[in-house]
């Protein structure tokens, strides 16, 4: 809720205290804030975090984020190495992956393996024409 102006934060607080009288939604938003802070806080600070969402969620009474609880303890490990590594991930090459996979989804019809290599080649490589800035005088 960091972006949030004051107003706008006493008008979700009204709104959740109107329409969310067993308080489920409400429980789920501050989850999930404290979740989105891991990656906000200093690497100490997150580390801190992340262990006490890892000793928490699991317990809590709302079944979707006791399951995402029970998932994270499962990959505690994998969870705390971010803070290990000074955060580095793996998520550049996951983003390459999920690129290969739309290309070969799409290129059923590719009847020459050469031309599927190409084309994921292409796809992948990170040069977008449409993502590149213009050079206005």
């Amino acid at each position: 809720m960091e972006h949030l102006t004051e107003r706008q934060q006493a008008k979700i607080t009204a709104c959740l205290d109107a329409g969310d009288p067993t308080a489920e939604v409400n429980v789920a938003w501050q989850c999930y804030q404290q979740l989105r802070s891991i990656y906000h806080a200093t690497p100490s600070t997150g580390r801190e975090i992340a262990a006490k969402v890892l000793d928490s969620f699991h317990t809590c009474p709302i079944p979707e984020v006791a399951r995402l609880g029970r998932t994270l303890r499962a990959w505690k490990a994998q969870v705390l190495a971010y803070f290990d590594t000074s955060g580095v991930s793996n998520g550049g090459t996951e983003a390459i992956n999920l690129i290969n996979e739309k290309v070969r989804r799409l290129a059923h019809g590719f009847r020459d393996f050469d031309h599927y290599r190409l084309r994921i080649m292409l796809a992948a490589d990170g040069r977008r024409p449409y993502r590149t800035r213009p050079n206005h005088a």
